[in-house]
């Protein structure tokens, strides 16, 4: 991806800066001030010369260290800029926007599973209403998880970057690549498949940007030109059943017909059929999901459901032990496997799992809310 400039969303702080240190620092105050005059003038260079010098004046200066890693990074030195910003969340590390940008850098590095946790980090702390600074890191991440195969996990930032930005650049390549289960960037879509990465992918990032009827028209035209391709059919099969068009559960199986060894696909039909009642053949599903994906949770939570609706108590409490082993921080396992021992008379053993349920879901909305950031942080453009 190309170098992206951050300087005019992060030079300017909103808060003032950061508490100065008890110890004497002869010259701080007065570096600190002409590197705040040649920031404020545009002379970057001397800026961030000024900057570091103040930052070893005095090696708490939050506000300093923050100015650094961000002018190192508007002159591409990634490499030195990590090393401020990482000092700068020593001294602040309820930042959201800090731990973003540090993704920003590590992604530009290429470094794309520490740019995931870190900007995953860094927006579940909270990015406030700075709509530049989401769709900086919705793209970043997307890009990235699609880069290295999380494809599912990239769904929500895709998603978000869809209603944030609907023609951002790269965006209908990154869903496509998901949606077919590629794992290269935007930027590396093979030649023979780039045709259907862009068809498929518009009529995706139309769907997570809630233009429906656009994307039905585009998913149609894209079966009829693709009819034996199983991710066509199986895109096209999850939006009619998110739209309630009951059809889509023809397009799942279709498309299970075509790549019988596809897990995601078989898991998807097979959670659809629970939640219409045809628990027999979401057993079946979820049975081979299982055996070619033995250590995937969700396979197990599919097979444990179908087996207590089913009247396979037993059986049904293995498996979704299984997944709750696997998953111990999924909310839906834990909700699963209170209901079947409940089933099963087991009212202690339900009890404790509809706790661990509770707790879980408290700590998610609590991080979906996002803990404001302290100490200095970019204003909203």
């Amino acid at each position: 991806m190309p170098f992206v400039s951050l300087l005019p969303l992060l030079l300017v702080l909103a808060s003032p800066a950061g508490q100065a240190s008890s110890a004497p620092a002869e010259g701080f105050e007065v570096l600190a001030r002409r590197a705040g005059e040649a920031r404020d003038a545009g002379r970057t260079t001397d800026a961030r010369v000024l900057y570091r010098k103040a930052v070893e004046a005095r090696a708490d200066w939050d506000e300093g260290w923050w100015y650094l890693g961000v002018l190192l990074y508007e002159e591409q030195k990634c490499d030195e800029a990590e090393p401020a910003l990482a000092r700068f969340l020593e001294l602040k590390p309820q930042t959201g926007p800090g731990w973003v940008i540090r993704g920003v850098c590590a992604y530009d590095q290429g470094r794309y599973p520490q740019a995931i946790e870190w900007i995953q980090k860094g927006t579940g702390l909270g990015l406030g209403a700075n709509a530049e600074l989401q769709r900086v890191a919705a793209k970043r991440l997307a890009f990235a998880l699609v880069e290295i195969g999380r494809f599912e996990l990239a769904i929500e930032p895709l998603t978000l970057l869809a209603r944030l930005s609907p023609e951002e650049p790269g965006l209908v390549e990154a869903t496509g690549l998901a949606l077919l289960r590629l794992p290269y960037l935007p930027s590396e879509v093979p030649a023979e498949r780039r045709d259907l990465v862009q068809k498929l992918g518009r009529a995706g990032s139309l769907q997570l940007g809630r233009r429906g009827d656009e994307a039905a028209k585009l998913y149609q035209e894209l079966v009829a030109e693709y009819p034996q391709e199983p991710r066509v059919r199986y895109a096209y099969g999850v939006f009619l059943l998110k739209s309630g068009d009951d059809r889509g559960l023809a397009e799942l199986r279709r498309a299970v017909e075509l790549d019988p060894d596809d897990v995601m696909t078989r898991l998807e039909l097979a959670f659809e059929l629970l939640l219409h009642g045809d628990n027999a053949e979401a057993k079946e599903h979820a049975t081979k999901a299982v055996a070619r994906a033995p250590s995937l949770f969700a396979a197990h939570n599919a097979l444990g459901r179908a087996l207590v609706e089913l009247g396979e108590l037993d059986a049904g409490i293995r498996e979704l032990e299984e997944a709750v082993r696997l998953a111990p921080e999924s909310a839906e396992t834990h909700f699963g496997l209170a209901r079947a021992y409940a089933r099963a008379g087991r009212t202690e053993d339900a009890a404790r799992e509809r706790a661990a349920f509770s707790e879980i879901e408290e700590r998610r909305r609590a991080a979906h809310a996002g803990a404001p950031a302290t100490g200095p942080t970019p204003p909203s453009p």
